[in-house]
């Protein structure tokens, strides 16, 4: 059985879309950020940084969402989501991988800052005006990447997509996606997605955030 470590709308869920869309049998083991289960020395033993996702798959562990991703995908090829060493798309496949945790590295920092800090914590509002810049970049370049195409590789739709896709579900709390008419119509493509809505009805209604939008607070 394979089993996901899990925390809800989180970067792990990556991985349950992925397993989705691979039509993969698998358990959940669901965590909170909150209530130390992740410091759970049984839980260091599968993912050392006390992070979501691990899976447990094939007789061992993986942690990492992006190398959790590349081993679903080579060692399930079947399933046609990877590019494996010879393809056409190999470099633009993994570049994609790696760009996603760019653009959630810049997304972590804003949840941080403006999510999670509590009084009398306060977030300079020269550091947020900056991130919510970088993270605005980095739509800009999904937008240029999707002119005339429906997914992220030419030839359709990947685990490119499941890796940097999750992404687009935090980041209309923190940029204004009106002007990236293709990254919204991306986002309706991957929401009409079956294995996507599966995942939907397993998380159920997300708490993680409290409001629709994020403004950066006045100087």
């Amino acid at each position: 059985m394979i089993t996901l470590h899990h925390i809800p709308y989180s970067r792990s869920m990556r991985i349950m879309w992925l397993l989705e869309e691979m039509g993969l049998d698998y358990e959940v083991e669901t965590y909170a950020i909150t209530d130390g289960s992740l410091r759970d020395p049984a839980y260091l033993a599968k993912s050392p940084g006390g992070r979501a996702p691990a899976l447990e798959i094939d007789g061992q562990v993986i942690f990492e969402s992006p190398a959790i991703t590349e081993y679903l995908c080579e060692t399930r090829p079947e399933h046609g989501l990877g590019r494996l060493a010879g393809e056409a798309e190999r470099i633009a496949f993994l570049q994609w991988l790696s760009y996603a945790e760019t653009q959630a590295s810049t997304i972590a920092s804003l949840n941080l800052q403006m999510v999670f800090l509590r009084p009398p914590a306060k977030a300079s509002p020269v550091v947020l005006k900056l991130e919510v810049a970088r993270l605005r970049a980095s739509v800009k370049v999904i937008e240029a990447a999707l002119d005339g195409q429906d997914w992220l590789l030419p030839s359709g739709f990947s685990a490119a997509d499941t890796m940097l896709g999750f992404n687009l579900f935090a980041v209309p709390f923190f940029v204004d996606l009106t002007p990236f008419p293709n990254v919204r119509a991306y986002i309706a493509r991957i929401q009409a997605r079956p294995a996507y809505q599966a995942v939907l009805a397993k998380e159920g209604p997300q708490n993680f955030y409290a409001q629709d939008f994020y403004p950066v607070p006045e100087v």
